[in-house]
């Protein structure tokens, strides 16, 4: 097959004044340990417009999330072969040689996971990208919130909280918490309660109610330790605060801590940015860089290991998919249209 890979691609590219253009780029050559990958299926995230009106690096390809076909392995790479249904997640619009929103994309072979076949979709497996992984490092990482793994269960009975459960990041951590045995409370606009309690929830309450924090520590018996908030803005950075027990507890964020979010010196906010799981030093914006962190790499490679069998299993569910028609070129319209704040309780995704 690698005789059919052509030089270059269609892919997705930032450029100068925060715009993208779809234009032909090279095809990202690989390393010993690398793999290429034809893309089929693609899902927009958060970050991808954020990268194009802020920190993106023009020239770089856009794009996070991708299913598609291995067709070109490196050297010492094993497992997954070419001709394998693979998906994962890459650093989309801050390097010129990896990003999803393109034909082929690279990216190193134990970052993938192999999708089982005759199991989900090329859309699905798309899906399981950028939240999924945020979710797992949020979860289960030791230095954020250290819970058992799936398909280890907790000892049972302990709750976790979850701010946003109809998010992105918020659906698969209430799958994954429940998956492992926690008792998940959950907050979401009454529209998506059913939702969330078909994921695993427990309790899930209206997060505009303006009693909602003492309803949630009823329900729990105010016993909340651990938190996630897949949204970490000031108010619900608040509430997930408030919601924790009399002697505190940890509250991973999706994004920094918001000063003057709460008073409590008990609680420990811990951001968590899945970027640092792909071995690879980045800058995010012209003032922060991030090293390679190497244990938060191990982490990821040794989560996606147990993904397929969570497949098999049917323990995992995908976002409701919306089809965008148009392919890499209406991606634009995608991003505009999530940028409006148009998406809710759904992931849009692409065909290449």
């Amino acid at each position: 097959m690698s005789s059919t890979i052509p030089q270059t691609m269609k892919a997705l590219l930032i450029e100068e004044g925060h715009k993208v253009a779809l234009k032909d780029h090279a095809v990202p050559p690989i390393g010993g340990d690398d793999i290429l990958i034809k893309t089929v299926s693609l899902a927009q995230n958060p970050t991808d417009w954020k990268h194009v009106d802020t920190i993106g690096t023009p020239g770089s390809i856009l794009g996070c999330d991708f299913s598609g076909h291995v067709v070109k392995a490196g050297k010492n790479v094993t497992s997954p072969k070419v001709g394998d249904h693979v998906a994962g997640f890459v650093h989309g619009g801050a390097f010129s040689d990896e990003g999803a929103f393109a034909e082929y994309v690279k990216t190193p072979g134990d970052l993938v996971w192999v999708v089982p076949e005759n199991t989900i979709s090329h859309d699905e497996a798309a899906t399981l990208g950028c939240a999924f992984w945020t979710a797992a490092q949020a979860l289960f990482h030791k230095t954020r919130l250290g819970l058992v793994e799936p398909p280890a269960k907790a000892s049972g009975g302990e709750w976790v909280f979850i701010y946003g459960g109809s998010s992105a990041v918020g659906h698969f951590a209430i799958q994954l918490a429940h998956l492992a045995g926690y008792k998940v409370a959950t907050t979401a606009s009454p529209r998506n309660f059913e939702l969330v309690k078909s994921l695993g929830a427990d309790a899930v309450f209206d997060y505009h109610d303006a009693d909602v924090v003492a309803k949630i520590k009823q329900a729990t018996c105010n016993s909340v330790t651990k938190a996630v908030d897949s949204i970490s803005l000031k108010e619900s950075q608040r509430i997930s605060a408030e919601v924790l027990a009399p002697a505190g507890g940890k509250v991973v964020l999706v994004l920094g801590p918001e000063p003057g979010a709460t008073d409590r010196k008990d609680v420990q906010f811990i951001p968590t940015l899945i970027y640092t799981s792909l071995g690879r030093a980045f800058d995010f914006g012209p003032s922060t860089q991030f090293p390679v962190f190497p244990e938060d790499r191990k982490q990821i490679v040794d989560f996606l290991k147990k993904v397929p069998q969570l497949i098999k299993d049917g323990a995992v569910k995908t976002p409701t998919i919306k089809l965008w028609e148009g392919g890499l070129a209406a991606i634009p319209d995608g991003l505009q249209y999530m940028r409006e704040g148009k998406v809710s309780a759904e992931k849009i995704v692409y065909r290449v």
